[in-house]
């Protein structure tokens, strides 16, 4: 999340840390033990992030292995044929299965081991081949990592971490069971949900997790930004999510940060805790999925009126650590595999290049990919919706512009706003989009993502207003008119005459179309600017007592205006026909009312 005026969102905070563990794997996430400097502050190379479970534990106990004193982790991936956690007899391993330590990346041999080095802070993970599922906990939270740790995280710290690991056990394995995984799928998208109390998470409950019950989709992901800072929400967290009953990934943001800690390198291990390494991979179909970790804590605050805590800044950028991790994966993979990249803070937005809003190193993250074709990379952080097109100008070289999207958030702003008949707040984006989330379906390597407002039906993708009152968003001009009238048709023919039409397509950009008829008249083709959503100006100025203070209505990438033609007396259907971003056609339509005199 950025945007924010108090201290938490004017600091920049990068969330590393892993925790957990399955049966052992590979070291990943792990931040090894040299120490590195990055963006201008000494801190611990990027570690990997897991959680540690039951039958992670119960394997190694039943194995009666003794902690091996090395400094190499080895185990075995192997095919767990009832599911039980545990390698039994004439259960095989999998060969060529991809395992990482954070920075290197090895593949099992023909009886599914490996070999992999470690230091005294590393996850080990493995990534996820298609037709294969690793297990998941009672959260839902898929358990492909062991975070080898033996200290612990520092006592210090506000909210738990990591317990002691001890030793690095003889072995570590990891269990796969065998699924049906059709190259046909769909996966959840959401991004900020960012719950400040308790109330917030009842929103979440209520306004979007409910009506994706029972959802036919093959996982689920957030693209950071899960919390608000307070980490003692996790647990609750995680059981909501759970009830849509799909396996759910976790990316870091700039809240899920211990921001206690001195620097990134114990920045993320709350999260580690819960979710594991902060940047992996896995497959489903013929797509590869990669979370990114590109938030960087830079701690050092100082405690004043507006951060009674003494929060630090972040800054975005992907690791040194991250980048190598990524350049050993990226060989195993046929460039004709779709890669999907999920991450926080954008690579790039419209309008600004903040060191804590855009991704500072992100060519480094072209120049890997080189003259890929199948990719998509998504993010949340701005509370804004945006799609970008990367190409040589920006330093990538693929045959096809890269497609970049900046998603609709879960919270929109912030769970800011009058309340619904639900009693829930409005939450429109700063940008006027609602709040809510994404559908990705992926067919092979074709993917294609479509917006879901929380509460409305899936056809809602657009608001048509007119701007008719020439004083009409002016804070004076408000208190004469009323709530809804943006919405309104009924005008004389002299305010037809110099009305404006607009349209917030809301899950819009540079290659979407946009066009009405109305009267007779058209298509009339509009054009996409960069102004402010009328709904959302009028909104704030009518509700300001309600809205959290550092929010404020932000020019959108994806509205559009047009005069009307003109018009005679009459009761006229304006229809909007839109074509967004994927090909795909929206409709919507107002019904206009033109009188000879003044309503």
């Amino acid at each position: 999340m950025i945007g924010e005026r108090g201290p938490l969102c004017q600091r920049n905070c990068l969330s590393r840390a892993g925790h957990s563990a399955q049966m052992q794997r590979p070291r990943s996430y792990a931040r090894s033990s040299h120490k590195r400097r990055e963006g201008g502050n000494v801190r611990k190379a990027a570690k990997g992030k897991a959680c540690v479970t039951h039958w992670a534990a119960t394997a190694v106990l039943a194995f009666g292995v003794t902690p091996a004193v090395a400094e190499e982790a080895r185990g075995t991936v192997f095919r767990d044929d009832n599911g039980n956690g545990v390698r039994d007899s004439g259960e095989p391993g999998i060969a060529e299965v991809r395992v990482s330590n954070g920075r290197d990346v090895t593949l099992t041999d023909a009886d599914g081991d490996y070999r992999i080095e470690v230091d005294d802070e590393t996850i080990i993970f493995v990534t996820k081949p298609a037709g294969y599922m690793t297990p998941v906990n009672a959260e839902m939270l898929p358990r492909f990592h062991y975070i080898h740790q033996p200290a612990g995280s520092p006592k210090r710290m506000r909210y738990r971490g990591i317990d002691p690991t001890g030793p690095l056990p003889e072995r570590i394995d990891f269990p796969l069971v065998t699924v049906d995984e059709p190259a046909v799928f769909d996966a959840i998208l959401f991004a900020d949900p960012q719950p400040q109390t308790e109330a917030e998470l009842d929103y979440i409950r209520d306004d979007v997790i409910a009506e994706l019950v029972g959802t036919d989709a093959r996982f689920g992901m957030t693209m950071g930004d899960i919390l608000f800072d307070d980490l003692a929400m996790f647990p609750r967290y995680n059981r909501l999510i759970a009830r849509m009953g799909v396996p759910w990934y976790n990316v870091p943001g700039n809240h899920e940060m211990n921001l206690d800690a001195d620097g990134d390198g114990d920045s993320l291990e709350t999260f580690k805790r819960h979710f594991g390494p902060p940047y992996y991979s896995f497959e489903v179909g013929d797509a590869v999925f990669f979370v990114l970790d590109n938030i960087v804590y830079q701690g050092g605050g100082e405690v004043t009126a507006d951060n009674l805590r003494g929060n630090g800044r972040y800054v975005a950028e992907l690791s040194e650590d991250q980048l190598t991790w990524l350049g050993n994966e990226l060989p195993h993979i046929p460039d004709d595999r779709l890669l999907f990249f999920a991450m926080h803070a954008p690579l790039e937005i419209a309008g600004t290049d903040a060191p804590g809003v855009t991704t500072s190193n992100r060519r480094a993250l072209f120049e890997m990919l080189g003259e890929r074709e199948h990719l998509y990379a998504v993010a949340g952080h701005t509370h804004t919706v945006e799609h970008r097109y990367f190409d040589a100008d920006d330093g990538f070289a693929g045959p096809e512009p890269f497609h970049h999207h900046v998603l609709s958030t879960v919270s929109g702003s912030w769970w800011s706003g009058p309340f619904d008949e639900e009693g829930v707040p409005v939450s429109w984006q700063r940008d006027g989009t609602p709040n809510g989330y994404h559908i990705l379906t992926v067919d092979g390597v074709d993917m294609s993502v479509r917006f879901k407002a929380a509460g409305k039906p899936a056809d809602y993708q657009m608001r048509i207003m007119f701007d008719v009152a020439h004083h009409r968003n002016r804070d004076a001009a408000v208190r004469d008119t009323r709530a809804g009238e943006l919405l309104d048709g009924r005008m004389t023919v002299e305010q037809a005459y110099g009305a404006e039409v607009y349209v917030n397509l809301f899950d819009g950009g540079p290659r979407s179309k946009v066009e009405f008829h109305v009267g007779g008249h058209g298509p009339i083709a509009m054009e996409r600017v960069a102004r402010l959503d009328p709904a959302i100006t009028e909104l704030h100025l009518r509700h300001a007592d309600v809205i959290k203070s550092w929010v404020q209505p932000q020019p959108s990438t994806h509205l559009w205006v047009s005069r009307l033609p003109e018009l005679g007396a009459g009761t006229h259907t304006l229809t909007v026909r839109a074509v967004d971003e994927f090909g795909r056609t929206h409709h919507a339509h107002r019904i206009m009312e033109i009188t000879p005199d003044a309503p």
